[in-house]
């Protein structure tokens, strides 16, 4: 089943305790904070129904006959992987803009369970039932869902057990409904989601083999007892015309405070397990990585055409070192496409039975997309030059006394006159030199764990023993360097 936009905004009208900036917001959906992002949403929504949109966005089950979400639906073939990569390019183009948290590309962390359901059995079979009942309710009711991760961290030279337990979400009683967990967790897009996937993040657990800090559960957005602390939005900060970006997209993050929040034991998927805690930390972006660098990749286009346009406008783009730095931004983009493109092309059959992109290739990826963001940033800032910084508002180009000025120095020629140059220099400081583009890029390097986990993850995908062998040959080595008797 395919829900609306209408139908989106509806069902997070459910009484949910949000608060911003110390006001509670009585409704997401209409609070100026919040409404850009929500009716991003609820446009995507609207796509699948849509004549020009529906087959891209969407998919007819071939058991049910019921049209589901491409970004939901469980990836067995190449095919399905390339139709994901079309859909987030069918949305980005669309909304013109790049958004991350929007349900498809946490999707895939419940598939990593699919994949890990020997591992849960271990504690309860009743726990991969349920996960396997929670994928398909996710398509089969297109609901919103997110995934909470990171915790207030505390002090990390300690046990959670030494110091305020509550630094860590963890259970503080076991009833016959479910368990009570305490603690609180960061999320983007919380606040105007269905449910989150809240799982651990810190691989502490007390030096123990049964924590209550290695549990993992669904909770829906409006549960009793479960507060919504977010932070101060961009949107209507100043004017969409000087802030295009920040005014559309920006993807407000919360604390999900879970004060004593009761979680059913159907929603409970793992439990007092460190084992299925530490695999699920493993394996947790096994295929959830892909949708989160294919946004990168949309960032690289739009650095890529708001550098371009900037030197194009003032003839820059025929020196040698423009174009230089040009490539060099190209070569960042296409670096990441051919991550994506191989990892897919090499993808492999999961303990799950789903195609699983090849981690390797997947993994590096993302090191490359990351990692490499904030100098890819700082070279379009370079192309696009001061005028980022020191270009007047809209409303000075608009004025009767200062915009005949503004017209005079801002139009370079017949093909940018004052009014695109002025369009084009505000996207570009939305993009690289405002509030809104500094959080962006804080939140892209952290969004998925923290660099040295993008590397750890890395490490521990790659194959080291074909080139250890090729080394060993080439050197005439004997077996006992191998680890070989």
């Amino acid at each position: 089943m395919l829900k609306t936009g209408d139908e989106y905004r509806e069902s997070i009208r459910d009484g949910r305790d949000v608060w911003m900036s110390g006001e509670r917001i009585t409704d997401v959906t209409s609070h100026p904070a919040f409404k850009p992002i929500v009716d991003v949403r609820a446009r995507i929504y609207d796509m699948a129904h849509e004549d020009a949109t529906r087959d891209i966005m969407s998919y007819t089950d071939a058991d049910s006959g019921e049209a589901n979400s491409i970004g939901y639906k469980l990836p067995y073939t190449q095919e399905d992987w390339h139709a994901k990569r079309t859909a987030i390019t069918a949305v980005m183009n669309d909304i013109g803009g790049v958004v991350i948290r929007m349900g498809d590309e946490t999707a895939g962390e419940m598939w990593s369970l699919y994949d890990g359901r020997d591992v849960l059995d271990e504690v309860d079979p009743q726990f991969s039932a349920n996960i396997e009942r929670h994928i398909q309710h996710v398509l089969t009711s297109d609901t919103f869902h997110v995934s909470a991760n990171t915790d207030p961290k505390g002090d990390r030279s300690k046990r959670p057990q030494d110091q305020d337990p509550d630094m860590l979400l963890h259970m503080v009683k076991e009833t016959d409904a479910g368990i009570i967990v305490r603690g609180a967790k960061y999320e983007t897009a919380a606040a105007y989601s269905n449910q989150a996937f809240v799982k651990p993040t810190i691989a502490n657990w007390g030096d123990a083999d049964l924590s209550d800090y290695a549990l993992g559960f669904i909770c829906p957005m409006n549960a009793e007892g479960l507060k919504h602390i977010c932070r101060t939005g961009f949107a209507g900060r100043a004017p969409i015309a000087d802030y295009p970006l920040a005014n559309r997209f920006d993807e407000i993050d919360t604390l999900l405070v879970f004060d004593d929040v009761l979680i059913p034991w159907e929603d409970v998927l793992f439990y007092r397990h460190t084992r299925a805690a530490t695999y699920i930390r493993a394996s947790l972006h096994r295929y959830s990585a892909m949708a989160f660098v294919h946004r990168i990749l949309r960032v690289a286009d739009m650095l890529i055409g708001a550098a371009l346009f900037n030197v194009r406008q003032t003839g820059l783009d025929k020196q040698q070192a423009v174009r230089e730095k040009l490539a060099t931004l190209v070569c960042y983009r296409e670096g990441i496409d051919a991550h994506l493109i191989a990892a897919i092309a090499t993808a492999r059959q999961s303990p799950g039975g789903l195609l699983m992109p090849n981690p390797s290739l997947l993994y590096s990826g993302r090191v490359h997309a990351c990692s490499r963001l904030p100098e890819m940033v700082h070279l379009a800032r370079e192309l696009c030059g001061g005028q980022i910084c020191v270009t007047p508002d809209a409303a000075a180009f608009a004025d009767a006394e200062t915009g005949p000025w503004l017209e005079k120095f801002y139009s370079v020629n017949a093909n940018w006159a004052a009014e695109d140059r002025r369009k084009l220099l505000a996207f570009a400081r939305d993009l690289m030199n405002s509030d809104y583009a500094g959080h962006r890029l804080t939140f892209q390097l952290f969004a998925q764990s923290p660099p040295f986990a993008h590397l750890n993850a890395v490490y521990n995908s790659f194959d080291f023993e074909p080139p250890l062998d090729f080394v060993r040959n080439a050197a005439g080595l004997s077996d006992r360097v191998m680890g070989k008797e």
